[in-house]
């Protein structure tokens, strides 16, 4: 079974639609009120929701039939009348598993909880595997994570690097040799679960999102084996046309040239960021160390200043190791941005790293399948 992201579909549902198109609305909604707020009363969500009181009691029936939902007991209240029975989202019911093919070096994943905490890690080196052979390691990785779940698994959500198009095909990613790679579609025929892959840069930028406190209009930067980034405009994701928005590593950042990409151009962005150039180039001249940083950020700066002029963002996250990117790239990135934007705009702009360390893809992950399955995030 495979799962599509939609397009222009905000994350988190807060109102209802009209009835020719409502149930599945109102039942993600219903799922959204228990996952977010807690225990609550049928009374409480018809309120939360502006939902009536008969159309959530045959929600809640359904969901509680299915399992997703549980009562807790009766509200311990002063007030007249029977107690309210409170319902909650059953957190026991399902597992997920989440993959992070963003960095060089290794594959990682996670047996996750649906509230997007880690229970099981388990790691593959990548060995400098491509095509066939990193799609084997993908299997390799997640069949042992599939031994380690201990309850249903909900789903398998993949952050890749790359463009990855709304089935879950990776149309292109050099790093790995893929080009129209339906991994989506492999995983899915493998393991016959639910699948959702995307961008790596997107799942992060969903992790921040649910677990982060990210800002409704934000753009997250992933540094790894590339260079990408996850948009955000009020709440909703931001594919684009061809499903590559936020590919900014392969942006020539000036005009004097650089090192050539592994893309045939040279100066791209991932040539001056990407993780093994800059330890790469450190390791040269490790003297030059705050330099290189200084001007790796500069060039960041220049990548991103265009985009958060025209989007007019309040937010840029970075996410990737923290070594490189916290210190004299950071500040050399957000001095960059706001010389080349207008101070009345985007002076209150604000440039921080992820708080969500190098879980944060297989955290996103998971909320890519807890969205695609459930409606909640």
């Amino acid at each position: 079974m495979t799962t599509r992201f939609s397009t222009g579909r905000a994350l988190r549902p807060t109102t209802k639609l009209l009835p020719e198109h409502a149930r599945g609305h109102n039942r993600a909604l219903v799922l959204q009120t228990v996952y977010r707020v807690g225990q609550q009363s049928r009374a409480d969500i018809a309120r939360e929701t502006g939902l009536t009181r008969v159309t959530v009691s045959d929600l809640v029936a359904e969901l509680i039939a299915e399992g997703l939902v549980i009562e807790t007991g009766q509200r311990e209240d002063a007030r007249p009348g029977k107690p309210a029975t409170l319902l909650e989202l059953d957190r026991t019911a399902f597992q997920i598993i989440g993959i992070d093919l963003s960095e060089y070096a290794i594959f990682r994943g996670a047996v996750l909880d649906l509230d997007g905490q880690i229970m099981h890690r388990a790691e593959v080196p990548l060995g400098g595997a491509t095509g066939a052979d990193a799609t084997a390691l993908v299997i390799q990785l997640t069949e042992s994570l599939v031994a380690q779940s201990t309850l249903p698994i909900l789903g398998l959500g993949v952050g890749s690097p790359g463009v990855v198009d709304l089935a879950g095909v990776v149309l292109s990613a050099p790093n790995l040799g893929w080009l129209g790679e339906d991994l989506q579609g492999i995983l899915s025929t493998h393991f016959g679960l639910p699948v959702v892959v995307a961008n790596d840069a997107n799942a992060a930028a969903l992790a921040e999102h649910s677990f982060g406190d990210a800002d409704s209009d934000m753009m997250l930067v992933k540094v790894g084996h590339g260079v990408g980034a996850g948009l955000l405009l009020d709440g909703t994701p931001l594919f684009g046309s061809r499903f590559a928005a936020g590919e900014i590593g392969h942006v020539v950042v000036g005009t004097d040239g650089g090192l050539e990409c592994v893309c045939g151009k040279h100066g791209c962005l991932e040539t001056w960021l990407a993780t093994p150039r800059l330890e790469n180039a450190i390791a040269a001249a490790p003297e030059s160390r705050t330099e290189i940083l200084t001007e790796a950020g500069q060039r960041l700066g220049i990548a991103l200043a265009p985009v958060v002029g025209a989007l007019n963002l309040a937010e840029i996250v970075l996410s990737g190791p923290t070594e490189l990117l916290d210190g004299p790239l950071a500040l050399a990135t957000i001095e960059t941005l706001r010389s080349r934007t207008m101070a009345e705009f985007h002076g209150d702009l604000t440039l921080r790293m992820t708080t969500l360390g190098e879980d944060i893809v297989m955290r996103g992950a998971a909320v890519m399948v807890l969205s695609a399955q459930l409606g909640v995030s």
